[in-house]
């Protein structure tokens, strides 16, 4: 028999200044920049990582924690197999929500937008200088097929003598995707979950923002 979780007596207060639409910058990529810098600051485990959403072909939302790697021409970029699940998603249909959440400082970012995959010479730039260790798993991994463990180390084992003493190539699958945002949330919590909730939309090129409730 399953244990019974008793969940409901866990929470906690926010405690967070006010936030103020009017003090937020106008364009949301130039204030996620500076809640980026704060969360920096904390020294974060894993800074960079997020909660990519993305549809599949049955309609269905399909998620996954990858990290963030660069703002590119205000697009948020990551990197991952094309032909895994999430680029044949992305494939069948671009759009895509990112979740930025930051505890220490009781914050969210969530962004819905268009991905798009990177110029193939950022991508090459960006597999040159990862470690060895990551690029020869990039480079033997099915990822999303089935494999047996086993198998997996003996691609991974014949790589790493193969590229001992040369440059591994980028896997022509691999690469990066530039995340375009139409919409972008500010979120930051508060007593009472009384949250705050600033949300930045994109018409003709322009961002407005307003205040949702929580």
């Amino acid at each position: 028999m399953v244990k019974k979780l008793q969940l409901t007596h866990l929470r906690r207060d926010y405690e967070s200044e006010p936030l103020n639409a009017v003090e937020l910058d106008n364009n949301p990529i130039a204030q996620f920049s500076v809640w980026f810098a704060e969360w920096l600051s904390c020294n974060p485990i894993e800074p960079t990582a997020f909660t990519l959403s993305t549809v599949t072909e049955q309609g269905l939302p399909d998620s996954r924690v990858v990290l963030l790697k660069d703002l590119w021409h205000d697009k948020f970029v990551f990197f991952t197999n094309y032909l895994s699940a999430k680029g044949r998603q992305i494939a069948n249909n671009p759009h895509v929500a990112l979740n930025f959440y930051w505890p220490e400082l009781n914050r969210q970012v969530r962004v819905k937008g268009v991905a798009a995959v990177l110029p193939e010479d950022l991508s090459k730039k960006y597999f040159a200088a990862r470690p060895f260790a990551s690029q020869c798993s990039a480079y033997v991994s099915p990822q999303s097929q089935e494999i047996t463990l086993e198998h997996l180390q003996h691609l991974l084992s014949a790589a790493e003598q193969r590229f001992a003493s040369a440059p591994v190539p980028k896997p022509k699958h691999w690469g990066g995707y530039a995340v375009s945002a139409n919409e972008i949330e500010f979120w930051q919590g508060q007593r009472g979950r009384l949250h705050d909730r600033i949300v930045y939309t994109c018409t003709a090129k322009t961002w407005h923002k307003i205040r949702l409730a929580p």
